[in-house]
């Protein structure tokens, strides 16, 4: 490696560290508690092998995806420290990740695009709800192993290094998977050369071999838990049209945080955006415009035959399809986490885009932008400072948002303010009435604040929400017991009997 090259990599690292650092102050948060601090997996050496035997989220909470290596390093980081040590290494990660980007920029564009397409990515406002806090991880080493496996199957035409590479990457998050198709569209575009038919049939062979042991696995450790939905609140119940029109909608805010991401919420659950029902709602229009510009752009990269604007174009959308609920409904609508792997293509086209304005256009329009997304990164990193100043922050950026109203009803019960708790559940549940688990703990306060005629009356508007639901029931006790609260947990394990018991 020649010293401009290590410089350059350097002040990408460095710029992707400094611009997050203050995520070293922040501890464990909504679900990272679950994940980290009430897993016993993550508390014991022998997690860092026992995970690949158990689904991402404990069985009692639904055992639902599989991501066994993300986890796994949280097992590492447990015998080494506490919430700074998970923080920092996230931040080495990041690091990590948006070297790769440059390394890619400099093969294919030059050391200025690279220079250019490494800041971007490591400043990217988009990626502090990935970075911030501790779960986030599995989107860093997702979108590392991806540009791993891309590079080694562009650059150095190695078939097992990119086997590994996407191996690594479709066991810390499934959207990894996306590793070949961006290697293919590399092929397609002309950006390097295809290898022969014997070549083809390798990549092919290993990419079919790592597939079927993945997906083998995936099978064994979450078969027991095949009734397990994940999907979007927005989505349950709607027609595949309505799916596809909510999903299409959702471009503008993709869009929007790809390219001018200065409004930030960490969540879009209803009524934040709800269901599209119509070809002429507005919703649906706007999004199918941002499609429009996005495929126009592309198009004329490619006659202009600028490769690497058209590759990172091309990538934007290869790596949002997974989550995008064209093909099938996921669990959320939109979420900034999920454009941490897209945002790669973004880099790579603007680095390559800039890189040909003249040196001090180019360094105005960079400066400009690297400052305005690193102090956005930065004043936004504090937002997952803890549970308190997380609940608060949904609060203000997504007032409409029933998980809002959610997220600070457990904080009250976490501080043992009931009344309160039972206030923000309820109007939790007035937004969107369809989920359970917020009648239960709405039940459960209601309980504490003896008041039998409402607990009752809310058991069921829980009931009439999710027939026959034991586990949440047996979730909720275990909330109980987890505050002391034997009473509630009992009186929650006794209506959960009634769906045991027989007639």
């Amino acid at each position: 490696m020649e010293s401009s090259d290590r410089r350059l990599y350097l002040a990408v690292a460095a710029c992707a560290v400094v611009v997050h650092l203050g995520a070293l102050w922040n501890r464990f948060v909504f679900d990272d508690l679950y994940m980290v601090v009430l897993n016993p997996l993550v508390h014991a050496p022998s997690g860092v092998w026992r995970v690949f035997a158990e689904p991402y989220w404990p069985g009692n909470l639904g055992g639902a995806m599989y991501r066994p290596l993300a986890v796994s390093t949280f097992a590492l980081d447990w015998m080494v420290g506490g919430a700074p040590w998970f923080h920092a290494i996230n931040l080495l990660w990041h690091a990590a990740a948006s070297v790769a980007v440059a390394a890619l920029s400099l093969r294919w564009s030059g050391p200025r695009a690279a220079l250019v397409a490494g800041l971007l990515f490591a400043v990217h406002p988009v990626h502090v709800e990935a970075l911030a806090n501790v779960v986030g991880r599995n989107e860093l080493m997702a979108a590392l192993f991806t540009l791993l496996a891309v590079y080694a199957a562009l650059e150095r035409r190695s078939v097992g290094w990119t086997a590994a590479a996407l191996a690594g990457g479709l066991l810390s998050k499934e959207n990894a998977a996306v590793a070949p198709l961006l290697i293919g569209w590399a092929w397609v575009v002309g950006l390097r050369p295809p290898p022969g038919r014997r070549g083809l049939a390798a990549f092919a062979v290993s990419w079919l071999l790592v597939g079927a042991a993945y997906g083998a696995a995936r099978w064994a450790v979450l078969h027991p838990y095949a009734g397990a939905e994940n999907i979007a609140p927005q989505l349950l119940g709607q027609s595949p049209v309505a799916v596809r029109l909510t999903a299409v909608a959702a471009f503008a805010d993709v869009a929007r945080l790809l390219v001018f991401p200065l409004h930030l919420q960490a969540d879009y659950s209803p009524d934040e955006r709800t269901t599209v029902l119509s070809l002429l709602d507005g919703r649906f229009l706007v999004g199918l415009m941002a499609f429009g510009l996005w495929a126009a752009l592309l198009v004329m990269a490619w006659r202009r035959r600028r490769l690497v604007e058209a590759y990172g174009l091309g990538w934007v959308g290869i790596a949002y399809l997974p989550v995008a609920n064209l093909m099938f409904p996921h669990g959320v609508v939109v979420a900034e986490r999920l454009l941490y792997l897209p945002s790669v293509g973004l880099a790579l086209a603007a680095g390559s885009a800039l890189a040909r304005l003249a040196p001090r256009r180019m360094a105005v329009a960079v400066g400009v932008i690297v400052i305005a997304g690193g102090m956005r990164s930065a004043l936004r990193v504090p937002a997952w400072r803890d549970n308190a100043t997380a609940a608060l922050s949904l609060l203000e950026d997504a007032p409409a948002s029933y998980r809002s109203w959610d997220y600070v009803g457990w904080e009250f019960v976490w501080r043992g303010q009931s009344d309160r708790a039972l206030e923000a559940f309820r109007r939790a549940g007035a937004i969107y009435p369809k989920d359970a688990r917020i009648w239960l703990v709405a039940a459960h306060m209601a309980f504490v604040l003896r008041r039998p005629i409402v607990a009752d009356s809310l058991l069921a508007r829980a009931d009439a929400a999710c027939d026959r639901c034991v586990t949440a029931y047996r979730n909720q006790a275990g909330a109980a017991r987890l505050r002391g609260d034997s009473a509630a947990a009992d009186w929650l394990e006794a209506h959960a009997r009634r769906f045991t018991s027989g007639p």
